[in-house]
Formats: C-alpha cells, structure tokens, sequence
C-alpha cells in the first residue's frame, strides 16, 4: 500500500472525490464577500474593498451592506443570504457586538473561509471574550475555518488577492510572512516594497481563535511557492499543534521565528531550584530546538535569515571560512562568528601550501584569509575555489572592500560560478554604496546571499548551523535506545505505587527516603539512604553503612533541609550520631516547629577527589508543561545558572544536545589532566528521568540535587519530588507538549504458525533493525510497496529511514512487528499517516518475505485502526497495486470498500471510523 500524498477525501459524499484544502478558500477564493462594505472615507470597510477591487485576484467580490444598493459602483447585498453565488471567503469588518450573527449567517450560507478583521474582543476583556466564545461556537458546528478576529487580513500576492486594508499590495515571491501583529505586518509591507522583497503569502493571524500556527506551518509547508516561512510571534497559542507543524515542515522548509517578550520572567515556582532557574521565554527557546525552527533576534535576522537558508545549503558543521581583501571587516566577521556560536575552520596543510602558491608572500597565513588589498577577480576566485575545497570549512563567506584596485562587479561575475557549493553555504558582503551595488545584483541572482556588513553575514551564517544542529539532533538515530516495553511498563508501576501511597495521605511532598526510591524505580542509582526515627535506630544504620555517614533531616512536610539546620556532613562516630540527631531535632523545632520533625536520614559520605556536583531537574511552564533542566549542581545552583532546558520526552541523543548547551559539559569531557566522565551513564540517566516525568503526571516540579559525577560513578545524592495538590483533577494535569512513546499500542500476539511477535510502536533506535528488514526484501515486495523498483541504498537512506523511525505521534503511527529478544529481527510494519487537510489517516504496509501468508498483515491492521479512532479520524485511505490480490483481501476482511476502476493500475480502499 502506498504512503504517497493525496486530495482530501469527502467520506459523506463519494469517499474518493477529491476536494479543496480548507484553507484554499481564504487563500485562493472564487468568490470574495466584504461583510460592512462602506463608502465612507477612510472607513476599514471601503479600504478593504478597494483592494480586492483594484488588485484582480481572479473572483467575483460581493460588498454587503443593508443600507445602500450598491458600494463603490458595486451592487451590493443586504446580507450574505442575498448573494446569488456560493461565496468562498468572507471578509468581516462589522463591529464586534455583531459579528456572532454574521457568523452564524455565513454558516448557514454555506461560507467556507472567513477573515475577521474587527477589533473589540478579548483584547478588551470579558465581555469581548465572551463573543469570542460565541463565535468558536458557531464555528465548532461547521466546516468553516477562520482567520482573526483582530487582525489586518490576509494577501496572496501570486494570485492578486488582498484581502486587507493596507496601504499597498505586497509583491509576489518565495517567502511567506505570518504575523500577530497587523502594525508590524504594515511595517513590513513598507519596507518590503522598497528593498523590493517579495511574498508568497503575507498573513495577519490576530487573536487565533480558529486558524492557528500549526494550521498555517502545515498549508504553507506544502504550498510549492513557499520556499520559507517566517514568524513574528506573540503567543504560542496551541503549543502541541504548533510544534508537531513546524517539526515536520521545518525539515523541508526553513521556518524562521522572532518573538517578543524575551525579559518576561515566568511566574517562579518558589520552593523548586528548578523553577526558579527557568523562565518561560528559556523554554520557548527550548522548544522551538526541537522543531528545527530557527529563533532570531531582529526583525533584519528574520528576512536575512529566510533568504538564505532558501537560497543556500545548510552547513554541516560551525566552522567558517572568511575571504577577505581588507584585515579589518574580517576581524569583525570573526568576533560575531565566535560570539554566536560559530567557530573559524581551521586551514589543512594542503590549502594553505596552495594559498602559499597563488597569493603574495604577506597574505594573512591564516583564516580569515586576507588576500590583500590588490586582489583582482581571479585571484579572488581562486583563493575562494581553495577555500571551498578544504574538508575542514563548513561554509564560506567572502567579504570585498571597494580599493582602487578592486573592481567588484567583475569579482561578483568571476564568483557567480562558485555561488552553489554543495553542503557548503557561500555568503558575500560587497562593502559599500553604489560602487558595489552592480555587483551585489549579480550576486543575488546567480543565488549568494549578500550583506551590506560582514559581522551580519557571519551571524547569519550561525544562525544556519543552528538549524542544521538542531534538525540533526531531532534525526540522529540515538546510540542509547529506550528499555524493552515490559521494562518501561514494570517502572512505572512501580513509581505509581509510591507516588499513590503519598497522596492517599494527603501529602504533596515525598520525602527524600521516598525520592530516592522513585528514581531506583526508573533504574536512577542513588545513595543508600536508611530512615532512623529515633535515635538508637540512626547509630544502628551508621554502624550498618560505615562512617563517616552524613545526617539529614527526614520531614514530610520540609523541602529544603539546610535551611533548617537539617544537614550534618562528616559524621565519624556513634557519639556524633547521638549529638547530631539531637542537634537537628532542636534546630528544626526552634525554626520550624516540632512536628515537621520526623526523624532523620543516614547516608554513606561520598568522596570523590575528581567528581562534579549536576543538578537534573524539572518544573512545569503553562503553555509547554513539563520542562527539564540540566547543569552545574550544587548549593551554589542559583548564583551560576549554568543550566539547559528541554522538553521530554528525550532519547539518548536529545540528551547529549542537552547536556551540550552547558559549560560544565566541557568539563565531564575532561580539562586540566582530569579524567572524562562517563557522558553515556549521565545521558542514561537524563532519559530515564525524562521518563519518570513523562509517565508520572502527578510530579509538579523536581531535582536531583547534586548528581554526584566522577570517572566510575554516576549517584544521585539527594532527590526531591513535589506533587499536586490532592484537589487536582486528572484532566488538569499538566502533559508533555511533545506526545510521548504510546505504549497503549504495545502488545504481542501469535502467527498462524504459533511464533510469537510483538506489536510495538516504533522508536527512532529501530533504525538499524529496519536496514536489515529491507535487506531482506524481494524485489516484488518493494514494488508492491512502492509501486516501482526501489534500489535498496535509497530505500535504506539515514534521509528515509530517519522519517519513518521519528514518528511524530500527533500525526502517525507506525508499529513495527519484531520477533526474537535476543536478536530482534524485524519481520513487518504498519503505519497510519493523517492526510494535513482531512480527517482521515492514510495506511501503508509491508510484511517481510519470509513471515507472508501467516495473518501478519491483518495483525498489523487490527492494531492500527483503534489509533485512528482515537484520534476521531473520519477514515482510512489505502492504495492498492491491482496484482496484489492478497492485500486487497486483508482490506476487505478489516471492512474496507474497494473502488476498482478496471482502467486504473490499482485499486482505492476506504474504511469509514464514522458512528453511525
């Protein structure tokens, strides 16, 4: 069965007729109502209609307006009932009180898009927020999709389309814009018509009560004019719907962000470390590396940016090669280079012996490479051509001051054949004013990036490894993989016992001796920690443990011991366990009181001479939930905020780009004669705690601090786990952003042969077992699949298989059948992709040659149809070449209807999910 992308499907009619993209009628409407057409002067509702008027878009314009008989020379309508055609998109400019009923109007004439453009909703307050609501309403119960309210409208400068009331009309291109601020968007515009910058689409989104980020990502992700998208952004909106777009598009297309409110603090969970080290513009930061998007800090980066990254590749690596005829613009190049994140490369011997050949003796002998201020055309050709050949340069950017030797624009011609180096972005940044301007012009369309100053290039250049750092982080397959599912299922059982028993008492709070049992759950290695009640009880676990042992407070009501007096280190006898015990029991009663002491705890005291204090942590953030954190531990945590955060769930590799973002990481991997860290038992260790978050909904916030760290020990030291209030519903608990591993779907079940398999959903570490799957394959097999001959190299492509092993669960599924434990082979996959623009899921599957005819197939399809229903899908779409008898046969079992069109090479399978 095929995966190939098709038209939307509309089961309640034919279920293989296709039809348009919901959003095709905002953005490619037939017909345009302007609903509170006016004439007066200056009036939003005559601006609006003047420019679908004066800017052809292909389509009928309808004004409506119950006073006049006609607008602007136009007929117009009393209400959009009266229209005598079916009218795609509605333009709403009426006042905010009204706009509910036109809604509803517009419904129930079968509209399909609407624009609010009318101001005076939530933005006021409640009762603005209260026709918000009554129009989400009206729109729930239809088909209709909306753009706004609050909002400047939305261009399509391809087809001519302006359904806005700006000024002017953008030009045509290859970027798309989408803005939540209609002032920025008329700023934009402006500046836009002057540097002659073009758009494929140019979107105000205003409050997002309907069309939101995730909406618009996906359309103009498959939108061929699209090259890349832009986004200013205020709000996050739907944070799920707006990460699972832009990671799947981001792939493909570079998706550029800048957003305001960076300084705004996130509100500080008090008594967690952690919360109180992560602010919610930290987090975003966070999630949007795990999309591929990158975040830019200037409305200059934002265009920048997208122009390149459309133009050019995307480095593979930091290092920068500078070719320059002036020292100081290098100089600058390098100082931005270095402070954003870049690195210079490093010239090979071999290039700079063949510098040495083609350059004066003075050349800079380095990178940057000063070719001197004489350097004509070919010279700089050549040096760029040696440049670009070094395996240790990631990109190249090639920076021209105006001299009297100089002549750019035959430079730019002589470099116009080295604009497109594969795997290698090559910017410029010709200096200067209209001496220069021939040259960049050149440059531009033979597709090289230019600069007006070289400090801009090389951070542009930065920002274009970041995106590649981060899309390879999403798409490397993870050396460390998840445990088996028995184990993951055992683990979390385990930590819901002791989560459950400490909110049967009401509790909110786990006690450090509870803590640490938690994370022995998840296979976390902590200290030996023994709860003595009593005196004589604390001498028995010392003797028990050795000394020295270290004391700590055991309260279940106190969550900072030492701020209490709660903590004695360094415990050498009996004797001082007795007068320490004692010691903490006074301290806690005199500053907090008697009954929050409970006893104490007894622990080994660790030395280490060569180990490091980390912190591993996490909080919850409104709009993202769970957020981890990672660094430098220890009492001193807050003074030096070396930390990272991400969101779970992680896998190994995820981990290590965490951990990374940390200056103490440089350290783990050994500095100063110290020997290295073990880095995978800490990434383990990371995975597993983001399990535990993500398995155990009722953590509010948590830490391991310190994770004691050394060359041959990885122990959590102390742990701490706050939990929600017992009067939280479990519709109100906070869920990961990013869907976790479902192991609902997990199972096992027998062939017809008795062999046992496992039905599982698949993971981004079943990379290597699918390489082996598709060795395995026949080449009938792979055309029944593919619908062609598939050479197995591209079939096996890290490119391909990473798509199919990183299955973002929002939007599919594939469960993969494996026989074997201690050598899993495996033997079939199947996998329900959504269709962007409809509510149905298309299915593709395969069984491996030698596990044919033994009800595997079937198996597979059973199991993937309740992640359908779940997900309220509609239906099931499948491709089916005609000779392929025995899948079609498996389809009819399961319910599908066959569509056999005699003169099509294959046949339409559909399986409607609607209740009857």
């Amino acid at each position: 069965m095929s995966t190939t992308e098709r038209s939307e499907l509309d089961p309640s009619h034919d279920i293989f007729h296709a039809r348009r993209h919901p959003l095709d009628y905002i953005f490619d409407p037939k017909s345009v109502a302007v609903i509170g057409a006016s004439e007066r002067a200056g009036s939003v509702g005559r601006t609006l209609l003047w420019n679908l008027i004066r800017n052809p878009f292909g389509g009928t314009v309808y004004p409506i307006n119950p006073k006049r008989p006609n607008v602007l020379g136009i007929r117009a309508y009393p209400n959009i009932e009266a229209v005598p055609e079916q009218v795609d998109l509605a333009v709403i400019v009426t006042p905010a009180p009204t706009v509910p009923g036109v809604v509803s109007q517009c419904i129930e004439a079968g509209v399909k898009g609407a624009i609010i453009i009318s101001a005076g909703f939530k933005e006021l307050g409640p009762e603005g927020a209260e026709l918000e609501q009554r129009i989400l309403e009206q729109v729930h119960r239809s088909s209709m999709r909306l753009i706004g309210p609050n909002c400047l409208g939305v261009m399509n400068p391809r087809s001519g389309l302006n359904a806005t009331f700006a000024g002017s009309m953008a030009l045509p291109g290859n970027v798309a814009l989408v803005s939540q601020s209609g002032a920025l968007c008329t700023a934009i515009l402006d500046f836009s018509l002057r540097d002659n910058v073009g758009f494929s689409a140019f979107v105000s989104i205003g409050s997002m009560l309907d069309v939101d980020w995730g909406d618009l990502i996906q359309y103009l992700g498959d939108d061929p004019h699209t090259n890349a998208i832009v986004l200013y952004m205020e709000s996050i909106g739907i944070a799920r719907d707006f990460l699972s777009a832009a990671r799947e598009v981001a792939l493909t297309k570079p998706i550029i962000v800048i957003k305001a409110g960076r300084t705004e603090a996130a509100a500080k969970a008090a008594a967690s470390h952690t919360g109180s080290l992560a602010g919610s513009d930290e987090v975003f930061s966070a999630a949007v590396r795990r999309t591929g998007v990158v975040r830019v800090e200037t409305i200059e980066d934002l265009f920048n940016i997208a122009e390149v990254a459309a133009k050019q590749p995307s480095p593979k690596g930091p290092r920068l090669t500078i070719v320059t005829n002036a020292g100081g613009p290098g100089v600058l190049a390098t100082d931005r280079l270095i402070s954003s994140g870049g690195e210079l490369a490093e010239l090979s011997d071999e290039t700079r012996k063949a510098l040495d050949e083609l350059l004066p003796p003075h050349w800079s002998r380095g990178n940057p490479i000063d070719i001197l201020g004489d350097a004509d055309p070919l010279r700089y050709a050549k040096a760029l051509k040696i440049a670009a050949d070094d395996p240790n340069s990631d990109g190249l950017l090639v920076i021209l001051t105006p001299q009297d030797m100089t002549d750019p624009t035959m430079t730019a011609e002589t470099l116009k054949e080295h604009a497109h180096i594969p795997g290698k972005p090559v910017l410029a940044s010709w200096m200067g004013g209209v001496d220069v301007a021939a040259g960049v012009d050149i440059l531009n369309r033979a597709g090289v990036s230019t600069f007006d100053y070289p400090d801009a290039a090389a951070r542009a250049f930065t920002y274009l490894w970041q995106r590649s750092y981060n899309l390879r982080a999403i798409y490397e397959t993870p050396r460390v993989g998840h445990a088996d599912t028995s184990v993951l299922l055992e683990r979390r059982a385990r930590a819901e016992e002791i989560i459950g028993a400490a909110r049967e008492q009401g509790r909110t709070l786990l006690t450090e001796a509870e803590s640490k049992r938690l994370l022995a759950a998840y296979d976390i290695p902590v200290v030996e920690t023994l709860v003595a009640t009593d005196v004589d009880e604390a001498v028995a676990h010392a003797d028990h443990i050795g000394y020295p042992v270290v004391l700590k407070l055991h309260s279940e009501t106190i969550t900072h011991k030492t701020d209490v007096g709660g903590v004695v280190l360094n415990v050498h006898s009996a004797d001082e366990v007795r007068e320490n015990f004692e010691g903490i029991r006074e301290s806690v009663t005199q500053l907090a009181g008697a009954e929050h002491f409970d006893g104490v705890t007894v622990q080994p005291m660790l030395q280490f001479s060569d180990a490091y204090e980390l912190i591993i942590g996490s909080s919850l953030d409104a709009q993202f939930g769970p957020v981890l954190l990672f660094g430098t531990g220890g009492s001193l945590v807050e003074v030096y905020k070396d930390r990272s955060l991400g969101l779970p769930p992680l896998n190994g590799t995820l981990a290590i780009r965490m951990m990374e973002q940390t200056k103490v990481f440089r350290a783990l991997e050994g500095v100063r004669g110290r020997s290295p860290i073990d880095i995978g038992e800490i990434q383990r260790v990371l995975v597993r705690f983001s399990d535990l978050i993500v398995d155990q909904p009722w953590i509010k916030e948590s830490d391991i601090n310190p994770l004691l760290v050394s060359s041959d020990r990885v122990v959590a030291v102390d742990g701490r786990f706050v939990l929600h209030d017992p009067s939280t519903s479990e519709e109100e608990l906070s869920k990961p952003v990013i869907r976790p591993y479902p192991m609902k779907y997990a199972g096992t079940a027998k062939l017809r042969d008795g062999t046992e398999v496992k039905l599982r959903p698949i993971r981004p570490d079943d990379e290597p077992l699918l390489v082996q799957f598709h060795e395995g394959l026949s080449d009938d097999s792979v055309r029944m699949r593919f619908f062609q001959p598939l050479k197995l190299s591209r079939r096996v492509r890290h490119e391909r298989l990473s798509r199919v092993c990183f299955n973002d669960y929002d939007r599919e599924l594939a469960l993969v059948a494996i026989v074997g434990d201690e050598n899993p082979e495996v033997i079939g996959i199947g996998r329900l992709a959504k269709l962007h623009h409809a509510r149905v899921a298309e299915l593709s599957m395969m069984v491996s040659d030698g596990w044919q005819r033994q009800g595997l197939g079937s198996l597979l399809l059973e199991r993937v149809i309740p992640f359908a229903k779940d997900e309220q899908l509609e239906g099931i779409v499948a491709t089916i070449l005609r000779d392929n008898i025995a899948m079609q046969k498996i389809a009819q079992r399961a319910g599908f209807t066959l569509k056999n069109d005699l003169e099509s090479p294959v046949v339409e399978a559909y399986l409607s999910l609607r209740e009857n």
